[in-house]
């Protein structure tokens, strides 16, 4: 029999309705642990993706909740955590769709709505969770970052600095709670073929110049696939990863290299 790769519990996803984080949901399902996710609107969506995943024999449930009300955090990892007995994991996937602008071009209100969801949201997120992961006896929190923090990619600061200040976090988390069994790490995201690239490739925000330029930044010479960000949350939240902690996982395809 094949060795359990997580304890009882469940994992929740933050944001799990969204176009990854959709995948990793699935990822954590196929490795045999129960799925806890969120949505914020997409109410059709997150029923889905939990059929999907009892589809493949865990247990799963969605939670409707607003990263911005410190309230609804904390009823929503409460609920989670009598739903499912604990929180074995935290994904951290939450944030709005990003406009495609220069640092110049920025109003104080498209910086406040980015802060607010990414950095304060997941900072609400731990807030509520943190004491009662000690509680548990430990676990990890997996944020999804991006490939930006290793080369900055114009016109994307919404994305990249609220996400740089909660790699902070993790760092930080990481030093301070391993001596409570609690680690943390990051995966960076590249250029993937789901969720927000899409959307906005839709919307014309990625000219065939942008495409070609990038495409010359990767060692691999393809999009990224939303299941292998999946693979390397698994493999972080995992007991095979439980000597990794405070650390970076970029899954861009060699960006930056």
């Amino acid at each position: 029999m094949s060795e359990k790769l997580f304890p009882e519990g469940a994992v929740l996803v933050v944001g799990g309705s969204g176009g990854i984080a959709r995948f990793v949901c699935r990822e954590f399902a196929k490795a045999g642990t129960n799925v806890a996710l969120t949505y914020h609107s997409k109410a059709d969506v997150a029923a889905q993706v939990v059929k999907d995943l009892e589809a493949l024999g865990v247990k799963a449930k969605a939670y409707k909740l607003d990263v911005r009300n410190e309230s609804d955090v904390n009823a929503t990892i409460e609920a989670v955590g009598k739903d499912f007995g604990r929180i074995h994991t935290i994904v951290y996937g939450a944030g709005p769709l990003v406009h495609q602008l220069y640092i110049s071009e920025l109003k104080f209100e498209n910086w406040h709505n980015a802060i607010d969801q990414e950095t304060n949201g997941f900072f609400r997120v731990m807030q509520a969770s943190l004491l009662k992961m000690r509680a548990w006896g430990g676990g990890s929190y997996v944020m999804l970052g991006s490939a930006g923090h290793l080369r900055w990619p114009d016109k994307d600061a919404l994305s990249v600095a609220p996400k740089a200040a909660v790699q902070s976090l993790i760092q930080g988390i990481a030093r301070e709670e391993g001596k409570h069994k609690i680690r943390a790490n990051s995966v960076l995201i590249g250029v993937i073929e789901a969720g927000m690239f899409l959307e906005l490739t839709k919307q014309g925000a990625f000219p065939q110049a942008w495409i070609d330029e990038t495409h010359k930044m990767l060692a691999l010479k393809r999009w990224g696939q939303p299941e292998e960000i999946g693979h390397a949350c698994v493999f972080l939240a995992s007991n095979k990863a439980a000597y990794i902690t405070g650390q970076e996982i970029s899954v861009a395809g060699g960006f930056a290299v």
